[in-house]
């Protein structure tokens, strides 16, 4: 009984410290990407970390750095995401306009679009 007693508070013990690691997680800002071309060059350079320290061994400190690197990682992909959002509405005008030869959007609209693709790919 007493040996069941202590495999009882052992686990219980070890349930509450494996509870109070998984809630203990540091949360980070990460790098803004306030632009587009920020965001490029964010996700392109923490991509890069990102693919060294997964050639390693993931060890808890490099587990620590994939978390870090996410945050940047993430805040680039938001900001690419709005303005790919805003890029295809830019280019749907650019299409509409080309069906009616409506030549005063397409030139607006088609400089606008080339101009936010054109941050895309360097």
């Amino acid at each position: 009984m007493t040996s069941l007693l202590r495999i009882s508070t052992l686990i219980t013990t070890l349930s509450f410290s494996g509870l109070a690691v998984a809630t203990d997680v540091v949360h980070f800002e990460g790098k803004a990407s306030n632009t587009l071309p920020e965001a490029v060059a964010n996700f392109s350079e923490y991509n890069d970390k990102l693919e060294a320290v997964m050639e390693g061994e993931l060890t808890p400190e490099a587990m620590s750095e994939v978390h870090q690197l996410s945050y940047t990682l993430e805040n680039a992909i938001a900001k690419m995401s709005k303005e790919l959002d805003s890029l295809a509405e830019t280019l749907e005008e650019v299409h509409l306009a080309s069906e009616s030869a409506d030549t005063e959007t397409v030139s607006e609209q088609g400089a606008a679009y080339l101009e936010t693709s054109r941050e895309l790919v360097e």
